[in-house]
């Protein structure tokens, strides 16, 4: 597929059509990337976009137990209980 490169403003832009918007999964920001005069778009990856599948996961399996820890030499010595 080719496309034309146009004029907006001072800068030059690039359409995309919209089926390659959805295919990509690119919503609002995209990053980009050149790579031996090659431009890389790709989707901006949220953190912990992935954090509630894998909070499921470990509740199946049962790692997401509150791990306590017994009291140190540290807490009983040095710490100022008030």
């Amino acid at each position: 597929m080719r496309a034309s490169i146009i004029k907006i403003g001072n800068s030059r832009g690039l359409r995309l059509p919209k089926p390659i918007i959805e295919q990509c999964g690119f919503e609002k920001e995209v990053e980009l990337e050149v790579r031996n005069n090659e431009v890389i778009i790709r989707p901006v990856k949220r953190p912990r976009c992935d954090w509630v599948e894998a909070f499921k996961v470990m509740a199946k399996r049962g790692d997401d137990k509150l791990i306590e820890f017994p009291n140190s030499e540290w807490d009983e010595e040095e710490w100022e209980w008030r």
